[in-house]
C-alpha cells in the first residue's frame, strides 16, 4: 500500500480552456446540457464545442474533432459514444490535453474485454501527463474559476468541498443544502475512478482557501490509509472531513475463520480509518447536510456540559434527555446564574438547566437575553435553544415591528455567542423570513431536536483527535509458512505476546509424563482443532493422572482420529482474571487491523470491541482497553483488585508489530488473554495464512 506521487490537478479545477467532446444543441443530451454549463464560464476561459458532423452548436462553431482545434485545452470533457474512447484518448494525448473528464459511460459497461480497455485508455493519457476523471461520473465543477462541467444540475456555490462515486448523492445534497444556505467551492464526481481516485481529490483540498469543508461519498475505498492518510493530512490542515460510506448492514457479510475475522467487517474497518484520520462518519444524506451545518457555523465544544434553553417546559424537558442520551452532561447552574436568570425571567420560569421562560414566550427579545446570561456564565461549554425560535415572524408576520425587534434580537444573539466561541445550536419547527435569514448567516438552526442533538454530539467528535496513520514496518525476513496451533504459539511467543506453558503429546503415556512436568491442574487440548471449545475439544482443571487417563481416551473416543497432537497446559486462574481477546486482521485495502475486546467463548455474543489500525504502541492499546464497556472489570468493579492493564497493553501492541510485518498471516489472535492483577497470559493461539501469500 503505497501512495501515488502527488499531481497538480489546477487543469481539472482552473484550466485555460476547455472542450467538450460530443457536444450537441440539444439540451436533453449530456454533451448539450454540459456545453451549454461550460459557455457560462465562457468569460473566464476558451471553450470549444466539439462535434463530429461540424457546424454550430449554441451558435458557435462545432469543431468535427479535437484535432482540429487551434490549441490543445487544458482541459476535455468527454460526452461521445463510448466506442470512441480510444480514439479520442490518442487525440488528447496527440495534442498535450492535461485533464479528461468522462460524464458518460465508457468501455467498463461492456463486460471484462470493455473494462481492460478501458484502464489501457486511462494509462494511456496518465503516461502522457494528463489527468482521467471518471468515466461514468457526473462531471466537476470549480464555483470560484466558475467551472461548470456537471450534467443536468445547477452547482450552487459555497465553501464545501464535494468527493462523490455517486454524482446522484451530490445532487441531491445540492438540493438539500440550499435550505440552508451551503453550497459548493468544487464538486466531484469520480465515477468509476479508473485513474484520478479520492485520496488524490482530498488532498487537492490542502489550503484550498475556498473550501471548509469536505464531504465524501465513497462506495467502494481501494486503498484505506491512502485515504485515511490524505483525509488526515487535510483534517491537520483544519479542514474537517465527513464521510458517507454505506455497507454497515453487511457486517457479518464476510466471515473468517477466526473471532477476530468476523468481528473486523469492512465497515469496522471504515470507522478504523476514519479514527486515524479525524473523519466524521455519516449514514445519510440528511446526516451528512446537518453535520456540515454544525461544522462551518459553530466552533467546536470545549467539553461536554451542555445549557438547554426553551420557550416551554415539555419541550425542554425532552431536549434535555435528548442531550443526556447522547453523552452530555445538563448540569445544574450556580446559584448566582440562577439569581441572574431570576431577575430577567417572570417569577414562574424555570431558572436552571434546562431553562424554561415559557412565561416569556410573546418577549421578542426573551432568547437573546437569557442565552446571554447563560453564555456568559462559564459553567457550559455548549448552548442547544429549543423552541419556537421566529414566534413573531411565523405567526404574526403582520406585525411588522415586532417581527423587525425580533429579528434584530436573534441575529445579535448568534452573532455574540458565536464571538465567545461558544457553540449554540437550535432547532424550531418554525418556518419564516428569520428563520431563513438566521440559517443563512451561519447558525445552526434545525427543524427538531434530534438533528440538533446528534449535530452536536458529531461537533464534539470532531475535537477528539486523530490517531494518525501508522507506518508499516518492513516485512519479515523470515515469513511464517503454517498456521497450526504450534506454529501459531511459537510465532507469538517469538513476537513477544506471553502464552501459557504448554507441552506436546500424542500418546497417553506422554500426557502423563507431560502433567508431571507441569503439574496439576491441567487442561487438555485437540491442538489439531481451530474452534476447539465449540467443538468439545478443550478438557478443564484436570486434577490428577487418573483424570487425565479419562480425558485423553474421552477426547480420542468423541473425536476420533482427527483429534491430532494433544496440547497439556498448565492450568491458569480463571476466577483470578478477567477474559479480553487480541487479534489482527490483514485487510486487503486498509491494511492490518488491531482488535481487542472483551474475549472468551462469549466474544461475538458481547461484542465489545475496538480495532484501529496497526501497528500501535502500548499507550493507545491501553487506552483501546479503557474504551471497552467491560473496562471496569479491568479496573477493580465492586470490590475487585484492579488488574494489570499495562501487560494486557504490551501484549496488544506486541501482537500488532507482528501483525504488521507479516502480511502472509491474513489472522492472528490470541482468545483469551488472561489478564491477571499482575502479568496477563494468551491462553489460545491461533493464526491464519493468506491465500495469497500477502502479495
Amino acid at each position: 500500500m503505497t501512495d501515488a506521487a502527488p499531481r497538480d490537478l489546477t487543469s481539472l479545477f482552473a484550466p485555460r480552456s476547455v472542450a467538450i467532446v460530443g457536444a450537441s444543441g440539444d439540451r436533453s443530451k449530456w454533451g448539450g446540457d454540459v456545453g451549454a454549463r461550460l459557455l457560462r464560464g465562457e468569460h473566464r476561459r476558451r471553450v470549444y464545442l466539439v462535434n463530429g458532423r461540424g457546424g454550430e452548436v449554441f451558435g458557435r462553431r462545432a469543431y468535427p474533432a479535437l484535432r482540429d482545434l487551434p490549441e490543445g485545452p487544458d482541459l476535455v470533457i468527454l460526452a461521445m459514444p463510448a466506442t470512441l474512447l480510444e480514439d479520442v484518448v490518442e487525440d488528447c494525448v496527440a495534442m498535450e490535453v492535461k485533464a479528461v473528464v468522462a460524464v458518460t459511460a465508457m468501455l467498463g459497461e461492456m463486460g471484462a474485454e470493455g473494462k481492460a480497455r478501458e484502464l489501457a485508455a486511462a494509462a494511456r493519457l496518465r503516461a502522457a501527463g494528463a489527468l482521467f476523471v471518471g468515466p461514468n461520473c457526473l462531471g466537476v465543477a470549480d464555483t470560484t474559476s466558475e467551472l461548470y462541467a456537471v450534467a443536468f444540475l445547477d452547482v450552487l456555490p459555497g465553501r464545501v468541498g464535494l468527493v462523490s462515486q455517486s454524482g446522484g448523492f451530490g445532487e441531491e445534497l445540492n438540493l438539500r443544502m440550499a435550505e440552508f444556505h451551503l453550497g459548493y467551492s468544487r464538486f466531484v464526481a469520480i465515477g468509476n475512478q479508473a485513474d484520478v481516485d479520492t485520496p488524490e481529490v482530498l488532498r487537492s483540498f490542502v489550503g484550498h482557501e475556498p473550501t471548509r469543508a469536505v464531504v465524501v461519498y465513497a462506495e467502494e475505498l481501494r486503498d484505506g490509509r491512502a485515504f485515511a492518510r490524505a483525509a488526515h493530512e487535510l483534517v491537520a490542515s483544519g479542514t474537517p472531513v465527513v464521510l458517507l460510506a454505506p455497507g454497515r448492514s453487511e457486517a457479518s457479510s464476510r466471515v473468517a475463520r477466526t473471532h477476530t475475522g468476523s468481528l473486523t467487517s469492512d465497515t469496522v474497518a471504515v470507522d478504523a480509518a476514519c479514527r486515524a484520520a479525524g473523519v466524521l462518519r455519516v449514514d445519510t444524506q440528511r446526516e451528512a447536510l446537518e453535520t456540515l451545518v454544525a461544522l462551518l457555523g459553530a466552533p467546536r465544544p470545549a467539553g461536554c456540559r451542555v445549557a438547554v434553553v426553551s420557550d416551554g417546559g415539555g419541550t425542554g424537558a425532552i431536549c434535555a434527555d435528548a442531550v443526556s442520551a447522547a453523552g452530555f452532561e445538563v448540569p445544574a447552574f450556580s446559584d448566582a446564574t440562577h439569581e441572574r436568570l431570576r431577575a430577567i425571567l417572570p417569577a414562574n420560569a424555570g431558572c436552571s438547566n434546562p431553562v424554561d421562560f415559557a412565561a416569556a414566550t410573546y418577549d421578542p427579545e426573551a432568547y437573546e437575553r437569557v442565552i446571554g446570561v447563560v453564555a456568559g456564565c462559564g459553567e457550559v461549554d455548549a448552548i442547544l435553544a429549543s423552541g419556537v425560535i421566529g414566534f413573531w415572524g411565523a405567526r404574526f408576520p403582520e406585525q411588522t415591528g415586532m417581527v423587525a425587534k425580533e429579528h434584530a434580537s436573534l441575529v445579535r444573539m448568534a452573532e455574540e455567542v458565536k464571538a465567545g466561541g461558544l457553540p449554540l445550536l437550535a432547532n424550531t419547527p418554525e418556518v419564516c423570513a428569520v428563520v431563513d435569514d438566521l440559517r443563512a448567516r451561519g447558525l445552526p438552526l434545525y427543524r427538531d431536536v434530534e438533528s440538533a442533538v446528534a449535530s452536536l454530539a458529531r461537533l464534539a467528535a470532531a475535537r477528539q483527535p486523530p490517531l494518525g496513520v501508522p507506518d508499516l514496518p518492513a516485512r519479515a525476513a523470515r515469513p511464517v509458512c503454517a498456521e497450526g496451533y504450534w506454529q501459531a504459539r511459537a510465532a507469538l511467543a517469538e513476537a513477544g505476546v506471553p502464552l501459557v506453558e504448554a507441552r506436546r503429546t500424542s500418546s497417553p503415556g506422554g500426557a502423563l509424563a507431560a502433567a508431571a512436568d507441569l503439574g496439576y491442574p491441567v487442561v487438555v487440548k485437540a491442538a489439531g482443532l481451530l474452534h476447539k471449545s465449540d467443538a468439545g475439544g478443550v478438557v478443564l482443571g484436570v486434577a490428577d493422572d487418573e483424570a487425565l487417563a479419562e480425558a485423553v481416551r474421552d477426547l480420542g473416543e468423541r473425536l476420533g482420529p482427527g483429534v491430532g497432537d494433544l496440547a497439556l497446559e498448565r492450568m491458569a486462574p480463571l476466577d483470578a482474571g478477567v477474559e479480553l481477546i487480541l487479534g489482527c486482521h490483514w485487510d486487503e485495502r486498509f491494511g492490518p487491523l488491531l482488535t481487542v475486546g472483551v474475549g472468551g467463548v462469549y466474544t461475538e455474543l458481547f461484542a465489545d470491541t475496538r480495532t484501529v489500525f496497526a501497528p500501535v504502541d502500548e499507550a493507545l492499546a491501553e487506552r483501546l482497553i479503557l474504551e471497552l464497556r467491560g473496562a471496569p472489570l479491568l479496573c477493580g468493579a465492586r470490590g475487585r483488585p484492579p488488574l494489570d492493564v499495562a501487560a494486557a497493553a504490551r501484549a496488544a501492541a506486541a501482537l500488532s508489530r507482528f501483525a504488521a510485518a507479516h502480511p502472509e498471516v491474513a489472522a492472528a489472535e490470541v482468545n483469551p488473554l488472561l489478564v491477571f492483577p499482575q502479568g496477563a497470559v494468551g491462553l489460545d493461539a491461533r493464526l491464519v495464512l493468506s491465500a495469497t501469500g500477502g502479495v
